[in-house]
């Protein structure tokens, strides 16, 4: 046996050796370091080293200590650190007095896993203010416990080699400071100081690249007399500018074809935003905790302007009841906003992905000279390439919860556990607001947002995510998974993808109840009533469907209950003119086209001849029981919104209007009950018919009642609905456990009421906080339902 080590020795101890394996995401994050102090702290040998599996460490010293290293693995992990399991056995002892980090092992599959990208710590934003410190203005400053992570990540295990910080030589400072292990940027990979670079430059055409000025302090020059910046972030390029400035923020709305698409802004603190909106303690935790997405929050009606707040034009977010906002996550950021000091410069800054609306957002240094040219006026950009596209997320609060809308910076590629293991599979999600999801065993890795499928771009940007999240994860997954719309582009590159791999088809509202049970855990032993609400999703039956009340669990589901089925005139072309499906709901309730409705004098009269003639044949008048366009046809028969430049653009506005009415009043409208004929697994589905709801709405705009109050009652009328339903399935299932998923319940209205009326008859209401109620969510539930597997040990 190999000499002991002296802490043995002295303590009368024979030796004893453990290797450890700690899994999770635990590879830039400073773990090793954290072990190295662990290690020498209790005077233990041994070395330790990241590996495709994840951490391993050998440790070696007095059975006390080791004893005490294992404990406190988990317990003390380092901030950014999530560990998911601490294995170790018994080895033979070696000897030896030193604990050193071993150089990382390539080979075998990869089981670790890689870290978001995370806002700038406190003690970074020190030194970035600091004029003493070497980093002092740095725009690159970061340490083991923040910045650039999964968007800079070529491969695994995680080292600088295998980063996109391979290409930049640590100067002798930063070297010393990597291989101290009493310094906080011990083997931190993407260290970087102004010798060793990366380096920022500001490219303004026709001359291009500026020389001599501070590129950071001409570029805040350039936002302060209204020019659009396409600054180049952490996942991609955004295009920025003063959010005070009413004709740069229409510029930049015109420039990107967004129609009236909300922008989000980013602020220096809370403390500027803080008078435009309502703030709690939970919307404060999200805006300021190291994930830094965009916060929709509630914007005051009335807010008051302190002398020198900042006040956001017009233009930022028209019609909307919320504004997003986010605050600053890297040192450019806090650069382009000012530091103490500086002179004034704008105070609120549009964030807004750097792409023409519809396509992937632009991550190439040579694309984003060619794409957004048509956009910007100039380039603030760096040397440091972006391997992952990744937009920034998007977050609100629902009582007191958080409500994820778009999972991206800060949360992927952070794995969600499943209740049950499944097979190896790829689920490709649908064709609006994609994210695809790997899973294997209990794990699902859904992926950072890629967007809206008819984009060429978006299909390259989706092939290149699957080729790189399968790179970092290990998975090879031997099933596919699509929805069930046959015209589907995720769909159809399944198909392409497949070559011998079987591709399942799965329902799109069972897949939204399945990723609701999922993030719950909920192993499927017993069903739930799924509420699944959207604008679009292919039935069965070849209707579009919308607006369900399905019996789920993993293994399939019944349809209970749906709104009647309305034409839908002209599909896309009613979606984005909301009257046209207002005119069609009132045609199928019996009501007539009346002049002195806001739907009717909103259609144009040659238009509205044609779509008569259109409804009286059936032409191109697909079947729809979407809950998301009778949002539509409410907003504008209530004079709310009849042409939609956003998705949803007339259902948030409707939601807006809600919000303004008067707090007295209690009514709402009442839809009809009946069974239809069409049975479904041997029960006839119950069909929710909107014609009382209409007729109702219509009085009361006759009688004088205003948007705002018809916007709530109807809000009331589809909560009574959800409950009488619920109540109904459960008189007949005996089921009391309710899924609330799908796009429209984004509507915090909506979803807020919902669950507070079930939950005061007895029901147990699951809501999503994981992934997104809509579409970016659907991958999870498609992996679910088709690749399940029977547990082994």
């Amino acid at each position: 046996m190999s000499a002991p080590p002296p802490s043995a020795v002295l303590a009368g101890e024979l030796p004893l050796r453990r290797r450890v394996t700690v899994r999770g995401v635990v590879q830039g994050v400073g773990f090793r370091p954290y072990l190295y102090g662990l290690a020498t702290e209790l005077a233990l040998a041994g070395h330790v080293t990241n590996t495709p599996e994840g951490v391993v460490v050998e440790v070696e010293g007095t059975a006390s200590a080791v004893a005490r290293f294992c404990d406190r693995i988990a317990v003390q992990a380092p901030p950014l650190a999530r560990v998911e399991s601490v294995h170790h056995r018994e080895v033979p002892p070696v000897g030896g007095t030193a604990f050193t980090i071993l150089t990382s092992r390539n080979g075998g599959p990869a089981r670790t896993l890689v870290s978001p990208d995370s806002a700038t710590c406190a003690d970074c934003l020190a030194e970035l203010a600091d004029p003493a410190d070497r980093r002092y203005r740095h725009p690159f400053v970061n340490c083991t416990h923040c910045g650039p992570r999964f968007t800079i990540v070529t491969g695994v295990p995680y080292d600088r080699a295998h980063t996109t910080m391979a290409g930049f030589a640590l100067c002798p400072d930063c070297a010393r400071e990597y291989a101290d292990p009493a310094d906080r940027r011990f083997h931190a990979q993407p260290v970087a100081c102004p010798a060793c670079g990366p380096r920022l430059r500001l490219l303004v055409p026709p001359s291009d690249e500026r020389t001599g000025a501070d590129p950071v302090t001409e570029a805040r020059a350039l936002l302060s007399g209204g020019a659009i910046l396409a600054v180049k972030g952490l996942g991609g390029y955004h295009l920025a500018c003063d959010a005070t400035n009413e004709e740069a923020v229409a510029r930049l709305r015109r420039r990107k074809a967004r129609g009236d698409k909300p922008f989000a802004v980013m602020a220096r603190s809370t403390a500027d935003v803080e008078h435009l909106v309502r703030l709690g303690p939970e919307e404060r935790n999200l805006l300021e905790d190291g994930v830094r997405p965009v916060v929709l929050l509630r914007r005051r009606p009335d807010p008051v302007y302190a002398a020198g707040a900042p006040r956001p034009a017009e233009a930022v977010a028209p019609g909307s009841p919320d504004l997003g906002v986010l605050l600053p996550y890297t040192p450019l950021h806090h650069l382009l906003l000012g530091l103490p000091g500086d002179p004034d410069g704008p105070r609120l800054l549009v964030m807004t992905s750097g792409n023409v609306s519809g396509e992937p957002i632009v991550t190439d240094d040579t694309e984003a000279l060619e794409r957004l040219a048509p956009l910007a006026d100039a380039w603030l950009t760096h040397d440091r390439p972006i391997h992952v596209p990744c937009d920034d997320s998007v977050v609100r609060v629902c009582d007191g919860e958080p409500l994820v809308i778009r999972r991206s910076r800060g949360y992927a590629p952070l794995p969600v556990a499943l209740p049950l293991p499944v097979r190896p599979a790829l689920a490709v999600g649908g064709d609006l607001k994609n994210a695809f999801c790997l899973g294997t065993g209990r794990r699902a890795w859904l992926s950072a947002h890629i967007g809206d499928m008819d984009d060429l771009g978006t299909q390259r940007a989706f092939e290149s995510a699957v080729a790189q999240l399968q790179s970092i994860t290990g998975v090879r997954p031997g099933t596919l998974v699509a929805d069930r719309h046959p015209g589907y582009r995720s769909a159809r590159w399944a198909d392409r993808d497949a070559a011998a791999r079987p591709v399942v088809r799965v329902q799109h509202h069972h897949a939204h109840v399945a990723a609701a049970m999922a993030e719950h855990g909920l192993d499927g032993t017993r069903p739930v009533i799924g509420v699944a609400f959207d604008g679009t999703g292919h039935g069965d039956d070849g209707a579009v469907w919308g607006g369900e009340f399905l019996l789920s669990d993993y293994d399939g589901f019944s349809r209970f209950g749906h709104l009647a089925y309305v034409p839908l005139p002209g599909g896309d072309a009613a979606v984005r003119r909301p009257y046209r499906m207002a005119l069609a709901h009132l045609r199928a309730a019996g009501i007539d086209w009346s002049g002195d409705l806001a739907c009717t004098a909103a259609c144009p009269p040659d238009e509205l001849r044609l779509l008569e003639r259109q409804l009286e044949r059936g032409l191109h008048c697909v079947p729809t029981s979407s809950m998301g366009r009778l949002f539509d046809a409410v907003s504008s028969l209530a004079g709310v919104c009849h042409h939609a430049g956003y998705e949803a653009q007339a259902a948030v506005e409707l939601e807006g209007a809600a919000l303004g009415a008067p707090t007295g009043d209690r009514d709402a409208y009442t839809f009809g009950l009946t069974a239809s004929e069409d049975a479904h697994n041997g029960d006839d589905p119950v069909r929710a018919d909107p014609a009382p709801v209409l007729a109702a709405i219509v009085a009361d705009l006759r009688a004088g009642v205003g948007p705002a109050l018809v916007a709530a009652r109807f809000h009331r009328a589809v909560t009574g609905l959800v409950h009488r339903i619920c109540a109904r399935a459960r008189e007949r299932h005996g089921l009391d456990t309710v899924a609330l998923t799908g796009g429209v319940f984004v509507n915090t209205l909506l979803s807020s009421a919902c669950a507070a009326t079930l939950r005061e008859d007895g029901f147990t209401v699951l809501r999503h906080r994981l992934v997104p109620p809509g579409d970016g969510g659907l991958a999870l539930g498609q992996l679910m339902v088709a690749a399940r597997t029977t547990p082994t040990d």
